[in-house]
């Protein structure tokens, strides 16, 4: 694949379904993936991406729309003559199968003689950390391992895309994390062009290169992770990825100080004692603490203002919080006026 074809390109792809059409799960959608990127489609649950990566896979058709691969309309073709493979969150393995022959399923459907077939699935298990597992069977392997084994199964004919549906969700927190680098490594080291479905709104963040927020059949805002986070297109952009105190009309004007719809992330904003005076370019409202929530890292305080607008900030846990920061106390917060970011309303 040429530096300048596209992995993927959906144009104007929609997909109903129900009796004519009463349900349309994606609405015209556009979307690019680059060759050797790791790109995510971010959204919460009935949002449409796992539809649009079933149509990328060949699963579904769409009802109207194109799907090509690396400039090659397959819209109309099955999944198996499509250059991508998918990976699934229950990892889908053949218990009766070792590990080996797992991996090498795809190889010896097509027909790939033994050694060949051997030597690849073996190559494909060490690419996943999975060397000397060869003949164990999945019920005797972790998790996190019987995923690895579906990933290398999915990776052992080296496709172009490989498409992952929530692969992670059924792992434990850390285990979710650690996989979480596995595979960012891994998509670095093997140069496919990996797309995630997720409604994780870290995972998405940590892993991409770039990242889709859909909602409702339609993508609401693409872009690098760091773009989408601190400059989200929509209100339910902002509201969706991280968390935000979203400001408009009224509550706009009394705490930005100017109409509009705004988001301004917790953690920009600072905790001061009610009598110090702000800085040029600050912006400042004074009121009680509501609630005080301990998050590990961070502390979360809600805080009431006078007239009944709510907003909350994030402290870091870098030392103990000081006494005056008790529910029902007084407190000035702070924030560079520029924080406060302009979304459509």
């Amino acid at each position: 694949m040429a530096e300048t074809e596209e992995a993927v390109r959906c144009t104007a792809v929609t997909k109903e379904f129900g009796t004519a059409g009463t349900v349309r799960a994606l609405d015209a959608v556009d979307l690019t993936l680059r060759p050797g990127e790791f790109f995510s489609l971010l959204g919460p649950s009935g949002s449409g991406k796992t539809t649009l990566l079933r149509l990328i896979a060949g699963f579904e058709r769409p009802t109207s729309g194109r799907v090509a691969l690396a400039g090659r309309d397959v819209t109309a073709l099955p999944p198996h003559r499509r250059d991508v493979h998918t990976v699934f969150q229950d990892y889908a393995l053949f218990p009766h199968m070792t590990v080996e022959q797992n991996v090498a399923y795809a190889l010896t459907v097509r027909g790939v003689r033994k050694p060949e077939r051997t030597a690849r699935a073996r190559e494909a298990l060490a690419t996943v950390r999975l060397d000397g597992f060869a003949s164990r069977r999945p019920d005797a392997l972790s998790g996190g391992q019987r995923q690895r084994v579906a990933l290398a199964r999915a990776l052992v004919d080296r496709p172009a895309v490989l498409l992952l549906d929530e692969p992670l969700g059924a792992l434990d927190l850390r285990l979710r994390q650690e996989m979480q680098t596995e595979l960012k490594e891994l998509q670095r080291t093997t140069g496919i062009t990996f797309l995630l479905v997720t409604h994780d709104q870290e995972e998405a963040l940590t892993m991409s290169d770039r990242v889709a927020v859909v909602a409702g059949g339609r993508i609401e805002q693409t872009g690098p992770p760091v773009e989408v986070y601190e400059r989200p297109a929509t209100a339910f952009v902002a509201g969706f990825v991280g968390t935000t105190n979203l400001l408009r009309g009224e509550a706009a004007v009394r705490v930005i100080g100017r109409p509009g719809a705004y988001s301004i992330r917790p953690e920009r904003i600072r905790l001061a004692d009610p009598a110090d005076t702000p800085l040029d370019g600050e912006r400042t409202v004074t009121g009680r603490i509501a609630d005080i929530v301990h998050a590990g890292a961070h502390t979360r305080f809600t805080v009431v203002l006078p007239h009944g607008d709510r907003l909350t900030a994030h402290r870091q846990n870098l030392s103990e919080l000081p006494p005056t920061a008790r529910p029902r106390a007084e407190i000035r917060l702070v924030w560079d006026e520029k924080d406060a970011f302009p979304v459509p309303s």
